[in-house]
């Protein structure tokens, strides 16, 4: 049966441009995934800081690092998998990546070409570090990557 737009849960406009039915989204919270001084977040957050206008948001109970509005990095890939990073590679280094052992696809951002790393007593952090500069540079902005450069340049 075909519905006219003034049937439909459009409002009348067009059909692509519905309306959220009420209720759905509103009062949903993710549990936090993390203590609030969970030392490995600690760690992301003094790596995530200094990216020119980087802010840190929680998101779906973890928190999220952004470069502006955009994010570059997600502590916790997944419930069970609670101490990874969430990071976007350069699309060159992707498949070199998943070649590491601890070196995953996330659900959720994996479909986008994400990655998560394990992290763990073994972490080599400046690895982690030069993650987090190329996630950072495949969405921040022209202007904050002239920040960033200029900084190195110092």
């Amino acid at each position: 049966m075909i519905r006219s737009p003034a049937e439909s849960n459009t409002g009348g406009g067009h059909p692509c441009r519905a309306r959220p039915r009420s209720g759905i989204l509103r009062g949903m919270s993710h549990p936090p995934l993390f203590e609030a001084d969970d030392p490995m977040v600690e760690r992301l957050r003094a790596l995530c800081a200094p990216f020119p206008e980087s802010i840190e948001v929680e998101a779906w109970g973890r928190p999220t690092f952004r470069a502006g509005k955009k994010i570059f990095a997600v502590a916790g890939a997944m419930m069970d998998r609670a101490h990874t990073l969430v990071f976007k590679p350069d699309p060159e280094e992707h498949p070199a990546l998943l070649e590491l052992s601890d070196v995953f696809v996330p659900p959720y951002f994996g479909p986008s070409g994400w990655l998560a790393l394990e992290l763990d007593d073994r972490t080599d952090w400046a690895f982690v570090a030069e993650l987090l500069d190329t996630s950072y540079r495949q969405v921040a902005l022209k202007r904050q990557l002239k920040l960033l450069d200029a900084r190195g340049a110092d």
